[in-house]
């Protein structure tokens, strides 16, 4: 009792809870659950730009796609760490993502057939992600919450560079403004599908939020992400495909439709138009690198002296 009160206290306090302490084992899992989820997005994140490296433009534009999907990489593995410190191990997280026993972001199930797309991912896409991501710089596990203010750093700059990107083509050709509204169209809903369920369907906010894992409802952040996006719409001047959308002074937010929740549904289990596709690349390149593994594990145990 005395523990529990403490990480309570520790809750009620806004200070940060570390891996030392005492945690209910829900806490834990709760953690190692969004966690891995975020890690393994991070990681399948990589493949629909990464599709387009070969095939950007210019050199400038190959080198600005590298970085991007490096970053990537990097974000998987602080999080990934960040669930070490929970007990979890990252070859079991792993072995449950490419076996579909986890889940990894929604959006990350879309293709991506048009270079416009590289730009409208890191202005719509990224621009959910900082939505989702800024609050967890203050989330109650600390690991967490410190590898969150990186991410979010380059998350950030991400957004501009799609959006740079953007207004670079939109200020092209009528067929580049064509490809970048045609690419609008596409990504518009499943981005505001990337903060959840509506909250009334949400299980695991109520207690997330009273963790202080959370910070905001899925609804508060997507409101969030309407309010943030429509005027940069109007900058680039691209059409956002909804016709329910119109600022409400009265609320002083902008009204908006609702995605499809039934193709929400349908992407989370595991159905979405890219779905197979990801998880049999992400699979295949860990059976690929099964020989850098061993090589590394051999290498280590020569090092200890163990035969």
């Amino acid at each position: 009792m005395d523990l529990e009160a403490r990480f309570e206290r520790t809750i009620a306090s806004e200070q940060r809870v570390e891996p030392r302490d005492w945690m209910p084992e829900g806490y834990r899992k709760t953690l190692v659950r969004q966690i891995a989820q975020h890690a393994h997005s991070e990681i399948i994140g990589m493949q629909p730009e990464g599709n387009w490296i070969t095939r950007a433009p210019s050199l400038r534009r190959k080198a600005i796609l590298l970085a991007k999907v490096q970053d990537e990489a990097g974000h998987g593995l602080y999080l990934y760490a960040a669930t070490e410190t929970l007990g979890a191990d990252r070859a079991d997280l792993t072995e449950k993502l490419i076996t579909g026993r986890q889940k990894y972001s929604s959006i990350f199930n879309y293709p991506t057939p048009s270079y416009a797309d590289v730009g409208v991912i890191g202005w719509l896409v990224d621009g959910a992600a900082i939505c989702n991501q800024v609050p967890l710089c203050r989330t109650s596990y600390g690991p967490y919450a410190r590898a969150m203010i990186r991410i979010c750093k380059e998350e950030s700059f991400h957004q501009r560079q799609g959006y740079e990107l953007l207004l670079t083509m939109m200020a092209g050709t009528d067929a580049q403004r064509a490809m970048v509204q045609e690419s609008v169209d596409r990504f518009w809903w499943p981005a505001l599908m990337m903060f959840g369920p509506p909250d009334a369907e949400s299980t695991n906010s109520e207690q997330s939020l009273a963790w202080r894992i959370k910070r905001d409802t899925n609804d508060e952040l997507r409101q969030k992400f309407v309010d943030m996006t429509v005027p940069q719409a109007e900058k680039l001047g691209v059409t956002l495909p909804d016709p329910e959308l119109r600022w409400n002074a009265e609320r002083g937010h902008h009204d908006f439709g609702q995605p499809d929740w039934d193709e929400f549904w349908q992407v989370v289990k595991g159905n979405g138009p890219a779905g197979a596709q990801r998880l049999a690349h992400r699979r295949k390149a860990h059976e690929d690198g099964e020989w850098v593994r061993e090589a590394a594990r051999v290498h280590s145990e020569k090092k200890r002296g163990v035969e």
